[in-house]
């Protein structure tokens, strides 16, 4: 009881500080270069929360991984937890495909718009097709895409249906696509909550997959080569998860 509610306030003391920051920032037209203001703030605010909270983080695979490199992280999303734990984890400049909706969050939404996140209106194909053109902009300016392959947060922790938006974006920007396995954090922190419980959480960082070559016609091929890695890892670090 105590340690949720001490981690609440750590959440929505330093989720308030650093959207101020970069809001305020924005209005100042402080400009956003890679490894910029924008970007410490974001990676900042993630490595903050899992110190003050102190959840036992466990990493892997982050050898493999070229820092200067614009990658497409394709990743599983069960929790909040999910996004602290990929912008301290993952380096180089980093930004977010996510649902549009959260752009109406009071402070939330600003601090969206003035790190650069990419918001998609699901509903609207087109503004969706739009969205993911000004994503593959980004990639190809040597940035990295974080896109959660499920489109949405799983409602038990376990893989979901994979959407191809992130096999097409990698495909047509010709970056690699690197599989990101997050673990334990649905039960850190369950789809619905802010109330944060002391449970191990990690990630696996698989091998880049080249993309070069590779046409939209690829793409459901691609998608299932990650699928079956996603599984592989379910069954090998969580094996509770995949047998529930």
């Amino acid at each position: 009881m105590i340690y949720g509610l001490r981690a609440f306030g750590w959440l929505l003391l330093l989720t308030v500080w650093h959207a101020l920051r970069v809001s305020v920032a924005a209005l100042a037209r402080v400009p956003d270069r890679q490894g910029g203001f924008y970007d410490r703030e974001v990676r900042q605010w993630g490595r903050r929360l899992l110190r003050v909270t102190r959840l036992p983080v466990h990493v892997e695979g982050l050898d493999r991984l070229d820092p200067g490199r614009g990658y497409v992280y394709a990743a599983n999303h069960a929790s909040f937890v999910d996004v602290w734990l990929l912008v301290a984890t993952l380096p180089g400049s980093i930004r977010f495909v996510a649902k549009r909706e959260l752009l109406r969050v009071p402070l939330i939404g600003s601090a969206m718009r003035a790190t650069g996140q990419i918001t998609v209106d699901r509903q609207d194909r087109d503004a969706a097709e739009r969205a993911y053109e000004t994503a593959a902009d980004v990639l190809r300016r040597g940035r990295s895409i974080i896109v959660f392959v499920e489109g949405t947060r799983s409602p038990d922790g376990r893989l979901g249906e994979f959407k191809k938006g992130a096999f097409v974006l990698a495909i047509e920007a010709g970056a690699p696509l690197v599989p990101v396995y997050l673990r334990g954090t649905a039960a850190a922190m369950p789809r619905g909550g802010l109330w944060l419980r002391h449970r191990p959480v990690g990630l696996v960082i698989g091998d880049p997959i080249p993309t070069t070559g590779l046409t939209y016609a690829d793409r459901d091929a691609l998608l299932g080569r990650t699928h079956a890695w996603f599984v592989a890892q379910q069954e090998r670090v969580d094996p509770a998860r995949s047998a529930g």
